[in-house]
């Protein structure tokens, strides 16, 4: 397995930022989650990023080395909606910028509310306020002394357990995800041909930098207020299939309410894992036990730490390692992202680059994406197989080109041939449990 540095390198070169930000950082920082944070109180005030070792250096919200985002996904049992909101992180001791607000949103009564977070370091570790806020709140950072590292969540089994019986009873409608322009269905966070080595993590979500390095919630109130202010991003499946995506491939991401900014639809962490649970159907990518959030600090596997990722993202949990075999995974990736990357080459290379810095389009960003994603998860090692994507950078180290071998993807193919059957049952035991549980 790769270190823990080359991961970050990789999550990093998927940022929705301004190049220029970007510079050397704490990559370790804790974020103070506020009393009472499934509340309407606790939403509308802003977290605290802090370093956790003061000796490795500040933790700065609006250095995009260590920028964390909270999102909530907010459930009525009345009506069966769901609602976002998108609270804000500032600088322990700091204060949003001038004139800027955090809106109070209006919950629905008995709303069930959770909490998702996002980071663009290596580990974030949660902190309550004040002492028995995070297990009142259920929230979740990995395990006791073992972080996921970029992700984690508050009180999200309890939402997804709600809304799934929802939907069970058609009180909560999921739209489809549609056909897109290769005559495909629209991808997921859960299609192989999106996810990376650690899938389902990190949030859709942006600030505004103000140009004195100060933060505020993205709504038009505020961007009136803080005209030119750079938008600040989280590097996430999420935020590539919302954006980016799905809007190349002729797409539409499900969006709702936004009770931060009135009028206003955004997608949604929360939203995403429910449209691919209900709308993903063959080759469904569930998180690996190869999953670098889901291993212990040694590289181990840990079940229990798979397990608890998966609760997060409303995923089935496991009782074996081979219930979530990386090799499998790995498998998956190879038979489904080239291919398609290929077919869909042209739509790729006319979409904008998540970050001009690091690829010239989106087909090469994602090529780019695939050879890192392969080579974290070991999937050469593991499969015996070489990886038939690859790119070229300039000087600069951008990306500019990449090529998909078609005919080394079927040599290696055939190689893997005899696990087709094998992997489709494993597929088949997933699916079953997934729409059952």
């Amino acid at each position: 397995m790769k270190s823990r540095n080359v991961l970050q390198v990789l999550c990093l070169s998927s940022l929705l930022i301004a190049p220029r930000l970007l510079f050397a950082q704490n990559p370790n920082c804790t974020i103070i989650i506020p009393d009472a944070p499934l509340t309407a109180a606790g939403l509308a005030t802003p977290y605290q990023l802090t370093a956790t070792d003061p000796t490795q250096g500040k933790c700065d919200e609006a250095n995009t080395n260590s920028s964390a985002f909270v999102q909530a996904a907010i459930f009525d049992p009345a009506t069966g909606q769901i609602s976002i909101y998108n609270p804000l992180v500032i600088d322990a001791g700091s204060t949003p910028a001038p004139g800027t607000k955090q809106v109070l949103p209006v919950l629905p009564e008995k709303a069930i509310v959770a909490l998702w977070f996002g980071f663009n370091g290596n580990n974030l570790v949660q902190q309550g306020a004040s002492p028995g806020v995070l297990e009142a709140s259920h929230c979740v950072n990995g395990l006791p002394n073992n972080v996921f590292g970029q992700f984690s969540y508050c009180n999200a089994p309890d939402f997804f357990k709600a809304a799934n019986l929802a939907m069970s009873r058609g009180l909560l409608q999921v739209p489809e995800r549609g056909v897109a322009s290769d005559g495909e269905r629209c991808p997921t966070v859960r299609s192989f041909y999106v996810v990376d080595q650690d899938q389902s993590d990190n949030l859709p979500v942006t600030y505004l930098v103000s140009s004195t390095g100060l933060m505020a919630q993205n709504t038009a109130a505020n961007s009136v207020v803080l005209a030119g202010a750079i938008t600040l991003g989280n590097p996430s499946d999420n935020g590539l299939l919302d954006r980016f995506l799905d809007p190349a491939m002729d797409c539409t991401p499900w969006k709702v309410q936004d009770l931060a900014d009135p009028g206003q639809v955004v997608p949604g962490l929360a939203l995403n894992e429910l449209q691919a649970r209900s709308k993903q159907h063959r080759h469904i990518a569930l998180i690996p036990a190869g999953d670098p959030m889901a291993l212990n600090t040694d590289g181990s596997i840990n079940i229990a730490k798979v397990n608890a990722y998966r609760q997060g993202v409303d995923q089935h949990e496991i009782s074996r390692i081979e219930e979530a075999d990386t090799a499998r995974y790995c498998r998956s990736m190879l038979w489904t992202a080239p291919a398609r990357l290929a077919e869909n080459r042209a739509a790729l290379k006319a979409g904008p680059s998540p970050v001009a810095s690091a690829a010239n389009s989106l087909f090469t960003f994602m090529a780019q994406r695939f050879v890192a994603s392969f080579n974290i998860l070991d999937c050469g090692g593991l499969l015996g197989v070489a990886d038939p994507v690859s790119f070229k950078q300039d000087a600069n180290g951008v990306a500019v080109s990449a090529t998909i071998d078609l005919n080394l993807l079927e040599r290696e193919k055939r190689k893997l041939a005899r696990f087709e059957a094998g992997d489709k049952a494993a597929e088949t035991r997933d699916e079953s449990v997934e729409s059952t549980e």
